[in-house]
């Protein structure tokens, strides 16, 4: 197993870690600065969307991105796992990290600025890298030589 392929999952996994501790003084700090507290949802069980409409936007944008977080990158973890199994090659590493970079300057954009253009083209640009890494890991593995494996 390559240990490199699986760096970028696990600087992934730890970043969404932080996104989610990023939630807590955002909405919290929305909430202590609200004037009208009957706005607040009164009912039990209350999740973080009862907050949308409720609490300025932008204090519910780390949590859209934390949702995202858990989304499209449950794909590159399993990906990257496949990957680390087989045999990654230095471009597959190499995306990894790309995506992952990319992944993170996409929640600090949807975090701080929230422009939906510069957030689409981030998707999309991390989309890409995932979509070549999901090939290469058909082609490491369907086309896989078991005349090469260890005996």
């Amino acid at each position: 197993m390559q240990a490199q392929m699986l760096a970028p999952a696990a600087i992934l996994a730890v970043w969404t870690m932080i996104v989610l501790l990023w939630i807590i003084p955002s909405r919290f700090g929305a909430v202590a600065k609200l004037e009208d507290r009957s706005a607040l949802p009164s009912k039990r069980g209350v999740r973080g969307g009862d907050l949308e409409g409720v609490i300025p936007d932008r204090a519910n944008w780390p949590a859209h991105n934390h949702t995202h977080l858990h989304e499209q990158p449950t794909v590159f973890y399993a990906v990257s796992l496949i990957l680390a199994v087989v045999g990654a090659g230095a471009f597959d590493i190499l995306l990894a990290w790309i995506y992952v970079g990319i992944r993170i300057v996409h929640s600090l954009w949807q975090i701080l600025v929230n422009s939906i253009p510069v957030r689409f083209a981030l998707f999309l640009l991390s989309t890409i890298a995932l979509i070549v890494l999901a090939i290469r890991a058909i082609l490491a593995t369907a086309f896989a030589d078991p005349a090469l494996a260890p005996q």
